[in-house]
Formats: structure tokens, sequence, C-alpha cells
């Protein structure tokens, strides 16, 4: 949900700053489609890295990338750090998105496939409506690096929620 709603609330706001610092909307439009580009493009392989190193680590390189997003758009306004920073996004987007994705796929039994793949739609596309609406709001009022900034500690909270599985897959292990 984490690496989804990140995703959605700075690409959301970026070709708004793009065009706000006096980039074309030409140069945004082309930083989307790379941006979509690399959310999409890494998935011919992202299974066969979550089968050789564990969905977990796969979302923790994600949120990894979309730390770096957040540190290429806040070192500065030129049409190369946004691209970057959007090249970046997406492949977080991907490896955090099919990483948690692949993790929720395995915690539930088959019976309770129907109920728990819904109430994870619902709360993942709520987080993502809610982004995209907010990501507009926070521009508008703060500007695009505080846009950027919020990204810390959503990601923060991402690395807790890793580092709680972690504990209790060990616990129950033993």
């Amino acid at each position: 949900v984490g690496s989804y709603a990140l995703m959605s609330f700075v690409m959301t706001g970026a070709p708004l700053a793009m065009v706000g610092c006096g980039l074309s909307a030409d140069d945004a439009t082309l930083g989307i489609s790379w941006h979509v580009m690399a959310m999409f493009g890494p998935s011919f392989f992202t299974g066969s890295l979550i089968h050789r190193f564990g969905a977990e680590r796969i979302v923790a390189a994600g949120l990894v990338l979309l730390i770096g997003c957040a540190v290429v758009a806040l070192s500065g306004l030129a049409l190369w750090q946004f691209w970057t920073a959007l090249i970046l996004l997406g492949l977080g987007w991907n490896f955090g998105f099919i990483g948690a994705t692949s993790m929720v796929a395995a915690s539930y039994r088959p019976s309770e496939k129907s109920k728990l793949q819904g109430f994870h739609d619902f709360v993942l596309f709520g987080s993502v409506a809610f982004a995209s609406l907010m990501s507009g709001a926070v521009y508008n009022a703060w500007g695009w690096a505080m846009l950027n900034w919020l990204v810390f500690p959503v990601c923060a909270l991402c690395f807790v929620a890793l580092g709680a599985l972690k504990v209790t897959s060990l616990r129950a292990a033993n």
C-alpha cells in the first residue's frame, strides 16, 4: 500500500512541479512516459527476483528506490532531476508493489482469498485515491520540496512494518 500510494502522490505532483518550474508540458509528458516504462518494464524479471531473494528484500529494495527518488527530487529542479526521480519512482513502485502483492498472496488460506483480497484492494485503492488528491493540495500549499519530504516518513513506516513482519515470522518459526 505504501509504495503504491507514494508513487501516486509523487507522480501526480511531478508534472505540476515541472511546469511550475518553467519546463514545458512536453518535458513533463516525456518524464511521465519514462516513469511508466520504469513502472512496468521490470515486471518481466521482478517475479524471478522475488523467487531468488524473497519478497521482503524486494519490497525493501523498492523502498530504497523510493527514498532515492525523493533525494534526487530534493537535490534540484533541473529536467534531469525530475526525470531521474520519476524513473526511480517507477522502479520503486514496481519492486514495492509486486513484492508486497506476493507477500499478501502468501499470507492467507484459500478459503480466505475473496475476503482478504477484497479488503486489501479496498485499502490499497482507497489509499491511492487519497494520495492522488492530497498531492495537488500539498503541492499547492507547501510546494514540490515538501511533497518529496513526505516520502521519508511513509517509507520509514513501511520499513517498520517489514521489520515487524520479520520478527513475527521468526517467532512463529520457533
